[in-house]
């Protein structure tokens, strides 16, 4: 059986391994002047627009890093969701690498909001405090729920209008895309994000992000900056190959409408077993819900899983481009039968 814990878990798609095996024939140049790197750039343009800067990196902390320090100053502040990737799952990398301080905002759903984001927007002008610079927000968010394209818009607009950008970190791009049924650029540019984190890993890949840039005036030091952060890879190629496999023939939507199917049907499986409540809407490849403190350590050992939040017993339950209705079924099942030998 595969885990329920993270579409990190998952293995490699049979295709992103076929690439990097082509990809390992003869002699290349290295750090990116590759053709495999010139046609995943392309890929990516074609994607997101022409004026688009593409650097590829290994993983989403490299991403997210690279893409925030190319926006900030160390005087500056991010702010971001409190339950956000770059707060709670990237060990103060962040801080350590730009010197920006990170406000973070409690919200009941993941997601940012202007009305939310208002208050931290005091100090602006204030020689004393840290100095707004950046809006992070995630897509999907960290627990499944995904901005709508009015959200984002509307977001994006207040940050410009108070002087500030928006990186979105994409780690889960492609299941959000799938939720909305929109184009890449739709989401994301035409929107006014400012510059984003590519995920890959948690679709299939087997190392590699790549940070996408849409704001000219964030992309003059980018190269520099990623390099002196050691995400410059002297084997581009390998990591290159794998988005030529990833986007083309849209593989990587593929995958992503398979998962977000997947934790669909998980959600109407567990949905009627009573000792479970569903806590957030169900948009992606996701699924976070309250259960009994008697089934976690006996349905772990059979499913790895996470519990999002230890105090209420909220689990959170990933669905990855491998995992099959049977297995869902299974484990759906399991959960039933744990429950059921709950006493009342």
């Amino acid at each position: 059986m595969k885990s329920f814990a993270s579409d990190n878990y998952s293995g490699i798609h049979p295709d992103i391994l076929q690439a990097i095996t082509e990809a390992n024939q003869a002699h290349v140049s290295s750090y990116g002047n590759d053709p495999y790197t010139a046609k995943a750039e392309q890929l990516f343009k074609h994607l997101f627009g022409q004026e688009t800067e593409v650097l590829f990196v290994f993983n989403g902390t490299g991403a997210n890093i690279t893409a925030l320090q190319c926006a900030t100053q160390s005087f500056h502040s991010i702010l971001c969701s409190k339950t956000a990737h770059i707060n709670v799952d990237e060990c103060g990398a962040l801080m350590k690498a730009t010197g920006c301080q990170l406000h973070t905002v409690d919200t009941p759903d993941g997601k940012l909001t202007p009305d939310l984001l208002t208050p931290f927007l005091c100090d602006i002008g204030n020689i004393h405090h840290t100095q707004p610079r950046v809006i992070s927000i995630t897509q999907c968010t960290e627990v499944g729920t995904v901005y709508s394209l009015e959200e984002l818009t509307r977001l994006c607009n207040f940050a410009h209008q108070n002087g500030l950008y928006v990186h979105l970190d994409g780690a889960r791009i492609a299941n959000a895309l799938v939720t909305l049924d929109c184009n890449a650029k739709a989401a994301t540019v035409d929107c006014g994000i400012d510059i984003m984190s590519f995920g890959g890993t948690k679709n299939g890949l087997m190392i590699g992000e790549a940070v996408l840039i849409f704001n000219e005036n964030i992309a003059a030091n980018a190269q520099f900056v990623r390099k002196q952060l050691g995400q410059l890879f002297s084997k581009m190629r390998f990591i290159s190959a794998q988005f030529v496999a990833l986007l083309e023939n849209d593989l990587w939507l593929r995958m992503a409408r398979h998962s977000n199917s997947m934790a669909q049907l998980l959600a109407r499986e567990v949905s009627t077993i009573p000792h479970v409540k569903i806590t957030q809407k169900v948009d992606a490849n996701g699924v976070f819900a309250l259960i009994p403190p008697a089934i976690v350590e006996p349905l772990q050992k059979e499913f790895p899983f996470y519990l999002w939040d230890e105090q209420t017993c909220e689990a959170r339950w990933m669905c990855s481009f491998d995992t099959t209705e049977e297995e869902i079924r299974i484990f759906a099942k399991r959960i039933k039968e744990l429950c059921a030998g709950i006493k009342a």
